[in-house]
């Protein structure tokens, strides 16, 4: 009797407490609204602070027990919002990214440029570890390009990730039978190699994709022609080395950004420092790393997100690929 009695009482004291604790719905399937708060400031003018943290996708993060909006959803989201606030007169980007998908990369350059057309506000761009390829490109728009003192940029760049299994269905004797009209109509298929004119073919739109990189960097940053040589190799550059080519206009942490982002929209030194957030986080400052997702904080010990790399498909991509194991 005192071993049943010893199983029971807990699961008693678990549905005890159950009805009196605030519900926690761990599958919320809609996300609560964004909601401003302030960093820092009382006056009237504001800066909005969107963070910009991982690998730059269209497709929505998928976690082990939840999905939470893609990137480019997160970023647009508070772009839109921000214009129907008069008061915003600058948007500062904080950008930890190694870059991503060449459309998403693209996406956020055009949704940034058509925001600052509209509104007239002025665009400041905080580099932390990284903002390379794709995180550059979505940059391009900003009236200030700041690099933290150990940021690593540039990667200016396209690459194009195509898995193969021939080689290990070969070993095990597996094979796949294809039907097709069209020569082409299997080129990148991960079941055989590649021929030799679909590689040509292959060139030709990486050579494409990378010559309106080069060319949107040339509009924006108006460089000598050895820095465009230079960049045009498509290595990583240490900020100061990004510095002495044009591809930043200063070095300096988040808090030198903020008063730059200030002078250059030329608002008071009271301005506020907001940010959107789903959820209210206590001390909250310009060091969170939280973006527009589904920010709960009941259930941050289970909503573990799975390495982004997992989810990246055949494609072409903005991306630095010595980020991608620790991204």
């Amino acid at each position: 009797m005192k071993k049943i009695y010893l199983i029971i009482a807990p699961i008693l004291i678990v549905l005890i407490a159950g009805c009196s604790m605030p519900r926690v719905d761990l599958f919320k399937a809609t996300p609560d609204p964004l909601k401003e708060y302030t960093l820092e400031g009382a006056g009237a003018d504001k800066i909005l602070l969107i963070p910009v943290n991982g690998m730059i996708s269209d497709n929505p993060k998928k976690g082990l027990i939840s999905t939470s909006p893609s990137l480019v959803e997160q970023v647009v989201a508070q772009i839109y919002k921000a214009e129907k606030d008069k008061q915003i007169k600058a948007v500062l980007f904080k950008i930890n990214s190694p870059g991503g998908t060449i459309t998403a990369s693209d996406l956020l350059y055009h949704e940034i440029s058509a925001y600052k057309e509209k509104t007239g506000n002025k665009i400041v761009v905080s580099m932390m570890d990284l903002a390379t390829s794709g995180a550059y490109y979505m940059s391009l728009p900003a009236d200030i390009i700041m690099a933290h003192p150990t940021t690593i940029t540039g990667s200016v760049g396209v690459i194009s990730l195509q898995p193969k299994v021939k080689g290990l269905m070969d070993k095990i004797g597996l094979g796949v039978d294809v039907q097709k009209i069209g020569k082409y109509k299997d080129m990148g298929s991960p079941f055989r190699n590649t021929s030799e004119d679909e590689r040509k073919l292959l060139q030709k739109s990486m050579n494409d994709f990378g010559g309106r990189f080069i060319g949107l960097v040339k509009k924006h940053r108006q460089l000598a022609p050895q820095a465009i040589a230079e960049i045009s190799t498509a290595r990583i550059f240490l900020a100061d080395e990004a510095l002495h080519l044009g591809l930043i206009d200063k070095i300096g942490y988040i808090s030198d950004a903020i008063k730059e982002t200030k002078k250059t929209a030329k608002i008071s030194e009271d301005a506020q420092v907001v940010v959107y957030r789903r959820a209210e986080f206590p001390e909250d400052n310009y060091y969170n790393v939280a973006g527009a997702a589904f920010e709960n904080l009941n259930i941050s010990l289970v909503n573990i997100e799975l390495p982004e790399i997992l989810s990246a498909r055949a494609g072409f991509y903005y991306l630095w690929p010595g980020a991608i194991a620790t991204d």
